[in-house]
């Protein structure tokens, strides 16, 4: 919130602060959610300011009009932000004026005079599955210098992210007390719950990992620990898999999440019925999970002719 601070008027600042609060309380959205939310309203604020030739308060936030919202999407575009982080921060601030007019303090209808920019069509782009395991290994870039307890660690990560289709915040939050069931019990987007297997192959891998971590694990703080003894963060995964797309040859697109698509993809192409993997994966909705049966299409035509009788 210290962006914000020199960027909005106290009364404009207490709204968002408010606002940000709200999310957190009643629509229990996620830390990181509530972060990229922020970030967006303090990129907005900052431009207002700029504008505006001063930082705007409740009053001059309700005045603005369609221009102003497009000057900033514009001025946002220009410097290389894609349609899919334009739509977000649009989102954004379409939640922070509903919850403004909810609240009393203001109303501004110029924001549905605008549409959300175009997006991609996007297609989960999913390793093979001997790629797949070449990664979860995490053993390309090992030395004789690398910690046999960091080599472990890496591979139970990138394991439960490929076996149990995880995103890489679950699985990173995960404890040693959710770890000694043989069922996670995840909580995931929107606070909801579901329950994934822990196949022998993660099971063993944390097993592994647990046995030869130098730290003391509690029972239920994150078990997955950085070299000084703190909480793994999500960054040192995703150097590591940059790394490993070097070692191994892999595309951009392999990626933490990558791993979560293909679980997702070997499922279907083993005859997984796509509401199980939608409950596997925590989707709200069927229509997200069913994106995967664009990527493996090939496999379901085969399917069909081989079952159906006039095929």
């Amino acid at each position: 919130m210290s962006d914000f601070a020199t960027s909005l008027s106290p009364d404009a600042l207490a709204a968002v602060q408010g606002w940000l609060s709200s999310l957190k309380s009643e629509r229990r959205m996620s830390a990181q959610t509530l972060e990229a939310y922020a970030r967006d309203f303090g990129q907005f604020a900052q431009f207002m300011a700029d504008h505006l030739g001063g930082a705007p308060s409740n009053r001059e936030l309700a005045e603005l009009t369609v221009s102003d919202f497009r000057a900033f999407l514009a001025r946002r575009r220009s410097q290389g932000v894609e349609s899919r982080t334009l739509a977000r921060q649009l989102s954004s601030l379409c939640s922070f004026y509903r919850h403004a007019e909810k609240t009393g303090l203001f109303r501004n209808p110029a924001l549905s005079a605008l549409r959300s920019p175009k997006l991609p069509h996007a297609v989960p782009k999913p390793l093979s599955p001997e790629k797949a395991r070449a990664v979860a290994k995490a053993d390309a870039l090992a030395t004789d210098e690398t910690p046999r307890w960091v080599l472990a660690r890496d591979q139970a990560v990138l394991t439960l992210l490929y076996a149990c289709g995880l995103r890489i915040s679950e699985a990173l939050n995960l404890t040693t007390l959710q770890a000694d069931a043989t069922t996670l019990s995840i909580t995931g987007k929107g606070n909801k719950t579901r329950l994934v297997p822990l196949l022998p192959v993660a099971r063993e891998a944390v097993t592994a990992y647990r046995d030869l971590c130098p730290f003391a694990l509690s029972p239920k703080e994150p078990m997955f620990r950085g070299v000084k003894g703190g909480p793994l963060n999500a960054r040192n995964i995703q150097l590591l898999i940059a790394r490993l797309r070097g070692a191994l040859g892999l595309p951009e697109t392999a990626t933490p999440h990558a791993l979560r698509h293909s679980f997702a993809t070997h499922l279907l192409a083993n005859g997984a019925d796509l509401r199980v993997i939608q409950e596997l994966l925590g989707h709200a909705s069927l229509s997200t999970t069913q994106v995967y049966t664009e990527v493996n299409r090939a496999h379901l035509l085969a399917q069909y002719r081989k079952a159906h009788p006039r095929a």
